[in-house]
């Protein structure tokens, strides 16, 4: 079988932690699905015109913590070519930030959805700072009941690893009301920290970094089932239980 082939949308840095965990959490769940991982790094300034020849090749996408982006209209192509082509991703920290931004300018049609962060003076602050800022924190998720992410994890609340600053803007949480993109967790705060999109093959974001958990040497569920999905779409079979519960979502 063919290593499946993983396009990682974010400019490498060795120096940032989640950039060293992805590859080896990767290697991890395709250890537990019998398979193989090959990872690319897509840096974001490489993104920023019509390249869907090459991110067709791709068999799945995951767009990365570390942001601002050396391009951010690169990640957001990269984003959106993932969301419209059905190709399996996954968003972490900053790919969950940006995945949002994608969402609101190209689906909702809310063209000044932007980043506090890289744009302060923005008319639509959809991202913007957490009142806490949660920098090497962990914290308790409760999950969705019946959504597919509670599904993956199979049970009700999770505790996860953080390291980020910026989040959704409750102010603007509405705008997610009756769209395909679903809230499937939040912090006991009630803030959103996961989302999912229905109707497509695997799409989940996270404000946390379940990549982290490649550091304990432990295979994530959500990135079990990231892969599982990948494997699925490619062999065109069922390749796990992880994603048959997304597929029955």
């Amino acid at each position: 079988m063919q290593p499946l082939s993983i396009g990682l949308i974010g400019d490498y840095n060795p120096g940032v932690p989640a950039h060293v965990a992805i590859p080896q959490a990767l290697d991890l769940a395709a250890d537990v699905l019998g398979c193989t991982v090959r990872t690319e790094w897509l840096p974001t300034e490489q993104l920023t015109s019509d390249l869907s020849e090459r991110l067709a090749a791709f068999d799945g996408l995951w767009c990365v913590p570390a942001s601002p982006y050396a391009s951010m209209d690169g990640a957001l192509r990269g984003i959106r070519f993932a969301r419209e082509q059905a190709r399996p991703f996954l968003g972490t920290c900053g790919g969950f930030q940006h995945a949002l931004i994608e969402y609101a300018r190209n689906v909702l049609g809310l063209i000044d959805a932007d980043h506090a962060e890289s744009n302060p003076e923005t008319s639509l602050p959809l991202m913007v700072a957490l009142e806490c800022a949660l920098l090497e924190a962990t914290g308790t998720i409760v999950l969705q009941s019946g959504s597919r992410v509670a599904a993956l994890y199979g049970q009700s609340e999770v505790v996860e690893a953080y390291h980020c600053r910026f989040g959704l803007n409750p102010h603007y949480e509405v705008l997610l009301t009756d769209t395909d993109l679903r809230i499937s967790g939040r912090d006991t705060g009630g803030e959103v920290r996961i989302v999912e999109l229905e109707g497509h093959p695997f799409y989940v974001a996270t404000l946390f970094q379940p990549e982290r958990s490649a550091f304990k040497n432990h295979a994530h569920p959500l990135i079990t089932a990231y892969v599982g999905a990948v494997l699925e779409q490619c062999a065109g079979t069922p390749a796990s239980a992880g994603a048959a519960a997304w597929n029955a979502g």
